[in-house]
């Protein structure tokens, strides 16, 4: 029986250890010893960290990646400042059907890929598009207004396509919170931003950092949104991985620039955390 149950279990794990191995581990360990190698000659490498140090000895790869952190950054906190009463509506307002459809409204965009919402969103922001036509029609446009290609459209795209990722761990977490606590702070003479701050907030604090956190990493790891929108100049980090793998074929440097995105962001994810008093555990366990 016993062996039975063991080998069950082995049968369980064996697809997770297949996915996380041939997916993520020997992936980035042949990518770690590609970093480490630099072209000395047609067809000859030697070990070394030169690649590494390409990325803090040109202040446009390091200026990229900071670029792209802010952004992310900022992306994170207007997600989070747009999901949150959306999120707390369905969770502690919304009742019955009413909950359910807002909740499948949210969902609703990620039935199409990405590539779709970006393209729609470049119709919509267009010189020909629905709010350059409506500026005009409404007199405050004289003429067709671009609003592709620049932070602003974005910062618009990053948040639209994050916006689930916040959405999700907060209601989950604000369901939780019983509807008796919030009365009872109203009872004892609060006012609805005292029970936001003193109740609410720090009993959602796990979803808000969690949400964060998967918010935060999609944006920087984000290729496609600020190519599209942002255009050429957008200056994203993503962009530069991306030339130096396809464009110039130096994959050394291009795996280098990986693994410095991947540590960079570690450690600002562990940074985060240690500023709002969270562990890992308990955010994703929200």
């Amino acid at each position: 029986m016993a062996h039975g149950t063991k080998l069950g279990f082995y049968l369980l794990l064996t697809p997770l250890v297949l996915w996380l191995s041939l997916l993520i581990i020997i992936p980035h360990v042949d990518m770690a010893l590609l970093s480490l190698r630099e072209r000395v000659g047609v067809g000859e490498y030697a070990t070394s960290l030169a690649n590494y140090g390409s990325f803090f000895g040109e202040p446009i790869y390091m200026w990229a990646f900071l670029r792209t952190a802010m952004m992310s950054i900022l992306t994170t906190i207007v997600t989070l400042i747009i999901a949150f009463p959306v999120s707390y509506y369905i969770a502690k307002i919304a009742k019955g059907r009413v909950q359910s459809v807002l909740f499948l409204l949210c969902l609703v965009p990620f039935w199409v890929s990405e590539l779709v919402r970006t393209f729609g969103w470049m119709i919509l922001l267009r010189e020909t598009g629905l709010f350059s036509s409506l500026l005009q029609w409404t007199g405050l446009a004289d003429g067709p207004v671009e609003m592709l290609y620049n932070d602003v459209a974005m910062m618009v795209g990053l948040v639209y396509t994050s916006m689930l990722f916040m959405v999700v761990p907060l209601v989950t977490t604000l369901e939780s919170l019983d509807d008796a606590v919030i009365e009872a702070g109203y009872d004892l003479g609060g006012s609805g931003v005292s029970v936001l701050r003193e109740i609410v907030i720090p009993h959602a604090t796990p979803g808000i950092v969690s949400g964060s956190i998967v918010v935060f990493m999609l944006s920087l790891g984000n290729y496609l949104t600020p190519t599209m929108l942002g255009g050429k100049d957008s200056l994203w980090f993503t962009e530069l991985i991306y030339s130096q793998f396809i464009v110039r074929f130096n994959w050394e440097l291009g795996a280098a620039f990986g693994f410095m995105l991947l540590i960079l962001s570690s450690l600002i994810v562990w940074g985060t955390l240690r500023v709002t008093g969270q562990t890992l555990e308990k955010t994703m366990g929200s």
